[in-house]
């Protein structure tokens, strides 16, 4: 079994222990090996303009509001921009400063027809530490994987 196989596996376990409503959970450095290593696999960064502004983007990441700001309202173009800057038979994985906003565009993408959706837990800022602050614990910009700031 190749290394993509198994860490798709335990993604989907995952998710089948956490009766999740898409494919799979993948941690940031599974995500960063599958983007690697899965042709046509699609990251999809669902934090707002602001965020990718001023806290930073992931190069070649598709930039795709789930709430706008300001207001963090939903964005109601979500569907129809993911149906024009992503194959519905991609491999697709959703970012969002902490897991949380992507766990439901994973889910809404899934019920818009994408079929392999991919939650990255933990997000590009990780979780707060004891201090209420990000970056210090775990995240895709901790783990040192690409990422730009303006």
């Amino acid at each position: 079994m190749g290394k993509i196989t198994s860490i798709l596996q335990a993604a989907q376990q995952r998710a089948k222990d956490k009766n999740l409503p898409y494919e799979g959970a993948l941690y940031p450095d599974e995500a960063f090996e599958i983007l690697q290593s899965a042709p046509g696999a699609k990251l999809v960064d669902v934090r707002c303009r602001a965020e990718l502004d001023w806290v930073g983007r992931i190069p070649g990441a598709v930039e795709i509001e789930w709430l706008t700001y300001p207001g963090m309202k939903p964005n109601a173009n979500f569907s129809a921009e993911m149906a024009q800057q992503v194959d519905k038979e991609s491999l697709v994985l959703f970012i969002c400063r902490s897991g949380h906003r992507s766990s439901t565009a994973a889910a809404a993408a899934t019920q818009a027809g994408f079929r392999d959706c991919y939650n990255v837990l933990e997000g590009f800022e990780g979780d707060k530490d004891n201090n209420g602050h990000r970056n210090t614990k775990d995240g895709w910009r901790l783990a040192g994987f690409p990422w730009v700031q303006s």
